[in-house]
């Protein structure tokens, strides 16, 4: 199992960046698919989760109405569009999954770490003021 993101860069505040993350070894229909970002010296947060199969989707409170998060099961990838930016928006993001096709409709699981069997490497977003 394989999880690359990319897309990430530099933008200005109230810019746009679409995130990837494409998936091999596994299905991203059938799976939860999250995506956390941790900024300097913060803890990685949970943003958003997936569950195409079940048709769910989450939103943690900080990104909600301005980032969107979609599936693609023919490219297997996973997208997190993310407009509006501010500079607080500044972290590396990771995606991530897990075959418990539950966690995004359940409450308050998807944020946690533990509930993911594999993890991208990561990419950096930079918001600028």
């Amino acid at each position: 199992v394989q999880l690359v993101e990319s897309g990430g860069g530099l933008v200005e505040a109230g810019g746009s960046l679409r995130l990837s993350c494409a998936g091999s070894g596994f299905t991203v229909d059938d799976d939860t698919i999250a995506w956390f970002r941790q900024a300097p010296g913060k803890e990685r947060e949970g943003i958003s989760c997936i569950t195409s199969s079940r048709g769910v989707t989450k939103y943690a409170d900080s990104v909600k109405g301005r980032f969107t998060i979609s599936s693609d099961n023919a490219k297997n990838t996973v997208y997190l569009q993310m407009n509006s930016l501010k500079p607080e928006d500044t972290a590396d993001y990771y995606c991530a999954t897990s075959s418990a096709s539950y966690l995004c409709a359940a409450s308050g699981l998807y944020e946690r770490l533990n509930e993911y069997d594999y993890w991208g490497q990561g990419t950096q977003v930079t918001v600028s003021s």
